[in-house]
């Protein structure tokens, strides 16, 4: 997964944060069933705006059963209402008999087999909406139960809301890694019984000043970008690149010194220097 993860974040700093565009990456996107989220042990895909699932956990999260024809390498999908047949590679799929077009056809990634969660979804009576503000895809279906797969993520919208937005201020153009650790040092501080315990109290602590520029100049209110929230859905779903870090400047625009004469010094992502 870290390995799949890291390659994800290669093409995002190659690319320069076009994840939403012709890039296919896995993505930290979050699928709610009925207001349960489901885990899957392997991320959803965004390629050209469109948000690919694996299939079987999805298919299985709306009650359908799930089968996997090796020699033709086809997957089916079925409930008492409807019978939907994916072939890898295909640009079709077919819904009780009826040829539906996929968009950048029907996909296998590792031993995962991927569609579109609104192809899937819809062709199994399920209504399908996208939280972009959260990045999160919402499933509804009536007379299905809590699916088994439900999970609690560990975090709320709330946490990604202020994270997303601190990110942004602070790191706004920034590589996906500089983003992250951005994100990791408000997460260090939650866990760190020095600041408050959770992820608003941090950005906002005044307990020694002002912690974060952003706060006094208004930045914190700006819509985050894209790129800004995947960096913080990564580090709430416990991706790390600065350690313990505890402390982040800009060292060409910092007018204070406290950190670098005071805190040990890490390392350097975009355009931060990282400290314990």
């Amino acid at each position: 997964m870290r390995k799949t993860l890291f390659a994800a974040l290669f093409m995002l700093l190659c690319f320069g944060v076009t994840a939403h565009g012709s890039v296919s990456v896995d993505m930290p996107i979050d699928i709610m069933v009925n207001k349960h989220y489901i885990k899957t042990d392997v991320r959803p895909l965004l390629i050209s705006g469109v948000t690919y699932v694996p299939i079987r956990f999805v298919g299985e999260a709306l009650g359908a059963q799930v089968a996997w024809d090796s020699n033709t390498r086809t997957a089916m999908v079925t409930d008492r209402h409807d019978e939907i047949t994916m072939q890898i590679g295909s640009e079709y799929g077919y819904v009780n008999g009826w040829k539906v077009k996929v968009e950048n056809k029907i996909l296998l990634e590792g031993d995962r087999t991927f569609a579109p969660v609104r192809f899937i979804c819809e062709s199994l009576g399920a209504t399908v909406g996208w939280d972009g503000a959260h990045l999160t895809v919402i499933i509804n279906k009536d007379g299905v139960a809590p699916p088994k797969q439900a999970y609690n993520r560990g975090y709320v919208d709330d946490d990604v809301y202020w994270l997303g937005r601190i990110i942004n201020a602070e790191a706004e153009g920034e590589p996906m890694n500089g983003k992250i650790g951005v994100g990791n040092v408000v997460l260090n501080r939650v866990r760190s019984n020095l600041y408050p315990d959770t992820i608003y109290d941090v950005i906002f602590d005044t307990n020694n000043g002002v912690q974060f520029e952003p706060i006094l100049n208004g930045r914190i209110q700006a819509t985050p970008s894209f790129d800004s929230l995947v960096a913080a859905k990564y580090c709430l779903q416990g991706e790390s690149v600065v350690g313990e870090s505890l402390f982040f400047l800009n060292p060409k625009t910092s007018t204070s010194f406290w950190i670098p004469n005071n805190r040990q010094y890490l390392m350097a992502l975009g355009n931060h220097s990282f400290y314990l």
